[in-house]
């Protein structure tokens, strides 16, 4: 893997995101089938044998090729030629043209019947335009949805990559001329003769006028495999995975060599959050409590209490930061809670986007508090990333209620995650899982900051991105926010580290039980 960067990377990813709620879901287990993305030029043989490997044995297998994006597709002898080299190539398979360039065609069930059976498509190379003419909106684009949602495979090849990602690079030597093209690999733009071509430039420009999009380019001789959540390189040469510049990043361009891999949805997420809007560091409505880890304050307790509304308050518990089968943290708070005269309390215990039911989410709909458990923050990410909860959470602040947690859980509630990598290393930022659910914009937040020394991994962070404020909590200490201003109770330190003013000025203010500081003027208070 090669790298063309100075800064530190973490999984080969970056983000800077909007806020939460306003994200597409990206599934955290990747996608279903697979797809294989070739570059064009002469493919070695490993390329298209892992291709049939992926369609099935000689017996199971059913493969279509769809030939349309050549100017000779319409030539019976030539279809019949191409048929004649795979099945020379590959004897005992079976295989099958299908072409038209008739959208009504195109649209009919019995054309489109050989998808129903197949077991794999390859889509050949020539004008990507040709086949989006054909099929785009079609009962053959959703025959080939449908083949990948069974666990089929679709590859293709020069034209066959390009009209694999819905924004497509339809033309263009200098410029890109961008159209649209089917939606197999949400969140990316593919691009093919990469670097014998020398289109990195045309790529960039792409991502340029698609900021959530991340680019796939990929050389002559060279294909990438995306199953699941991984992509793999295979072939003579490399695929690039490219993100665009944005004003606080310089952009990333990483490159794979064959065997390579990388991940697919910390892509995706990396250049969704590249919509970026940056927001005042301040809680509109409600109020958060943010404690830092180990033994929860007594007064940050009853603060979050008075926050919910007392013995009337509803607070439903969110665990989902801790692996399968333990408590989250939720037991031990719900403890203090009935300590502290709350009754209603509730879980909400979700692992998946799945779960995000309407049904599992009614548990919020009259709630005056949430609480999030301490553990791994990025398992917060997966569960809830781009779905309804995200809405549900901010509805809470919205009506005036508090969302309170514990290390992840504290740091889940700002901008920014200084710590989220679920690949389990020594990274500070993991792009990809590094932003949080935005109840306080603006922000990034750490845990445990003083009992773990980890002031360098926040002025790391804050050193890149100045424009956010950074905020590091101690074990038994909370930061309580409300409007702008920040509260602390317990017995440790919280740490501010605000650049904005000046970038070099990264040395935090350091405030103790009792202290107050306006995030936005970015001092204390005068009262």
């Amino acid at each position: 893997m090669t790298l063309h960067s100075g800064l530190p990377f973490c999984a080969m990813l970056l983000a800077t995101a909007p806020a939460a709620a306003q994200w597409p879901t990206i599934d955290p287990a990747g996608l279903p089938g697979t797809r294989i993305l070739a570059g064009g030029g002469k493919m070695p043989p490993e390329v298209y044998a892992r291709f049939l490997a992926l369609a099935g044995s000689p017996e199971r297998a059913r493969v279509v090729l769809i030939p349309t994006a050549s100017g000779r597709a319409d030539e019976a002898a030539e279809r019949d030629k191409t048929l004649a080299r795979w099945r020379a190539d590959h004897p005992g398979y079976a295989f099958e043209a299908l072409h038209t360039r008739d959208r009504a065609t195109a649209d009919r069930e019995d054309f489109t019947a050989p998808l129903r059976s197949a077991t794999a498509v390859w889509l050949g190379g020539g004008v990507q335009q040709n086949l989006a003419d054909a099929y785009l909106g079609t009962r053959v684009e959703r025959e080939l949805q449908a083949l990948l949602a069974r666990g089929g495979v679709v590859g293709g090849t020069s034209a066959g990559t390009a009209i694999q990602t819905k924004v497509m690079i339809a033309s263009g030597k200098e410029a890109p001329v961008m159209a649209t093209g089917f939606d197999f690999v949400p969140g990316a733009i593919s691009d093919q003769h990469f670097l014998a071509r020398k289109r990195l430039p045309r790529l960039q420009q792409a991502l340029a006028l698609h900021p959530g999009c991340f680019g796939l380019g990929i050389d002559e001789g060279t294909a990438v495999e995306i199953g699941g959540r991984t992509l793999t390189v295979h072939g003579a040469s490399k695929a690039l995975l490219v993100l665009g510049a944005t004003p606080m990043d310089a952009g990333r361009v990483v490159e794979l060599a064959a065997g390579g891999r990388a991940d697919l949805v910390t892509w995706q997420r990396a250049a969704r959050a590249r919509l970026d809007v940056l927001r005042s560091p301040r809680v509109e409505r409600g109020a958060l409590v943010l404690v830092g880890g180990g033994r929860i304050p007594p007064a940050a307790v009853a603060r979050f209490t008075a926050l919910a509304g007392g013995s009337k308050a509803k607070v439903v518990l969110v665990p989902g930061a801790m692996p399968a089968g333990d408590g989250g943290g939720d037991e031990p708070f719900a403890r203090l809670l009935k300590d502290a005269g709350v009754a209603d309390v509730r879980t909400l215990s979700c692992r998946h986007p799945r779960e995000v039911t309407k049904e599992a989410l009614a548990v919020l709909a009259d709630a005056t508090g949430v609480w999030f458990g301490g553990g791994r923050q990025w398992r917060l990410v997966d569960a809830f990333d781009g779905t309804d909860a995200l809405a549900a959470f901010h509805a809470v602040l919205a009506r005036g209620g508090v969302i309170g947690g514990t290390s992840a859980g504290a740091t889940i509630q700002g901008e920014f995650l200084v710590r989220g990598n679920p690949l389990g290393n020594t990274e500070m930022w993991c792009p990809g899982y590094d932003r949080g659910f935005g109840f306080l914009p603006g922000v990034a937040i750490d845990q445990h900051f003083v009992a773990r020394n980890r002031e360098a991994d926040l002025r790391g962070l804050i050193a890149r991105l100045p424009r956010y404020v950074g905020l590091g909590v101690d074990e038994g200490t909370a930061a309580v926010v409300q409007g702008s201003l920040l509260d602390v109770v317990g017995d440790g330190t919280v740490a501010v580290i605000d650049a904005r003013a000046d970038a070099t000025k990264l040395a935090p203010t350091w405030l103790r039980s009792g202290e107050r500081w306006d995030l936005v003027a970015g001092a204390k208070p005068a009262d």
